[in-house]
């Protein structure tokens, strides 16, 4: 889908919630091929799984459906007797492809301009520069720029460049400034595989007795929002519950021995319980059902170059939910706080668990720095180690909540780190106990979502 259509969209987003009858549509989408039956029915279980929901998750996902994906869009509503929506997409979107006329530019010639008594005559056959004398000024030419002599020409002045178009906002264009990097090799790694690459959910909710852990209500939640979220961004997901210790390494190790090749990113997701562990490169360590710890740097470094020789040169991303320890941050006074992050009808729990003391002196946050550190790595946090990470037991974690907004609204224009800014931001605003993502990056260069 092309900007144009996508902009008008979300334009329009408001109005198609809001009248959208999607009951009428599942079978009509299927027939045309817009949707996938897998797409149909995540789009029926979004959210609440309420008309409303369904409507936005539609829309949303409409987006990613191709060049033809709105003009084939606005034929279901047509055949499904949904006509004053169409006829308003189809007004909508005439309006907005009408262009004025170009305007042609004037064939005008170059006029050489100098002092009086310094005729164009006496300038021809001269190839050297031109020397003033006293009293008079040196000649300039003006005209069209592809009539310029060749030393005022501006390509011969400096190397022409990409320019930014200024927004008017005061800042650059997000959407100009991708565009550039992703020109640009050494500056932003090349998402163009379809599909980008495998990504992993592991989604632990349930523990056994012995391991004294309270269930993880609320998970699932999060866990199907991550699952749509990065389809969209044109991965093949697969999800895995309620797996024990040996049972996520085990399922990370099939994941690093497939074959990459043909593909240009990883990503890993793990939402589970969470504690502190003795550490070289990653602090923190998640909990399988069983209630055994596996440290994020064991799992980070399964898919080191020599474990996973295929993923060499290409980014590995880790997004960790759980807890990094069990301390409670009070935060401190500021100016103002948003009322909506103090809502009473939310019920919070922590994915804390008790610190697994290890062997070895490594059990503060930070590497060691004279280990060597892996390239291509990014591992997102939902918390600072050693503090909780908060969970809602109806909208799922503060993290994973966020972090799928940020990247609805901004993924399509911004990088990865910028991304993960915006949540770290919007995350420590919420709640009486206050909560930080962090990440540890060591990619090489700025990385763009496949959009």
């Amino acid at each position: 889908m092309d900007e144009a259509d996508r902009q008008l969209l979300r334009r329009c987003r408001v109005r198609l919630v809001r009248e959208l009858q999607v009951a009428s549509l599942w079978d009509v989408l299927l027939s045309r091929q817009l949707f996938t039956p897998a797409m149909i029915e995540d789009i029926q279980h979004a959210g609440s799984g309420s008309r409303s929901d369904q409507a936005r998750q539609l829309v949303i996902d409409l987006e990613t459906r191709g060049s033809q994906a709105l003009p084939l869009f606005i034929s279901c509503l047509e055949d499904t007797d949904q006509d004053a929506l169409a006829s308003f997409l189809r007004t909508s979107r005439q309006a907005q492809k009408q262009k004025p006329e170009a305007v042609r530019p004037l064939n005008l010639m170059p006029v050489v301009l100098g002092p009086m008594g310094l005729t164009p005559e006496d300038l021809r056959g001269k190839t050297g520069p031109l020397k003033p004398t006293p009293g008079k000024l040196s000649p300039v030419v003006l005209g069209p720029e592809q009539l310029w002599p060749a030393k005022l020409r501006p390509e011969v002045l400096r190397p022409e460049v990409p320019r930014p178009v200024d927004s008017g906002s005061g800042r650059f264009s997000d959407v100009c400034a991708r565009e550039i990097s992703k020109q640009n090799p050494d500056l932003a790694y090349a998402l163009n595989a379809d599909p980008c690459g495998h990504c992993l959910i592991i989604n632990n909710v349930t523990f056994c007795l012995k391991s004294r852990l309270t269930a993880r209500t609320g998970s699932n939640i999060d866990c199907e929002k991550l699952q749509r979220r990065f389809r969209l961004l044109h991965f093949t997901v697969e999800v895995k519950c309620d797996l024990k210790a040996k049972q996520m390494v085990q399922a990370l190790v099939e994941l690093a021995q497939r074959d990459h090749s043909g593909l240009d990113c990883c990503v890993v997701v793990v939402l589970s319980h969470g504690c502190q562990a003795s550490h070289r490169q990653f602090p923190g360590a998640v909990y399988g059902t069983d209630g055994c710890p596996v440290s994020i740097e064991k799992i980070v470094n399964i898919f080191n170059g020599a474990s996973c020789p295929s993923l060499g040169g290409k980014p590995k991303l880790f997004f960790i939910q759980a807890c990094g320890g069990e301390q409670k941050d009070h935060g401190f006074e500021v100016a103002c706080a948003s009322p909506e992050d103090r809502t009473s009808g939310s019920d919070p729990e922590s994915d804390a668990a008790p610190f697994q003391e290890g062997p070895g002196p490594f059990d503060q946050p930070d590497a060691v720095s004279s280990l060597p550190t892996p390239s291509d790595i990014f591992v997102s946090y939902s918390t600072f180690p050693g503090f909780v990470s908060w969970r809602d037991t109806k909208r799922g974690s503060w993290y994973v909540e966020t972090l799928d907004g940020v990247f609805e609204q901004w993924a399509h224009s911004e990088d990865l780190q910028t991304l993960l800014l915006r949540v770290a931001n919007a995350v420590s605003q919420k709640g009486i106990y206050k909560q930080i993502p962090g990440c540890f990056n060591f990619l090489r260069k700025k990385l763009f979502f496949k959009m």
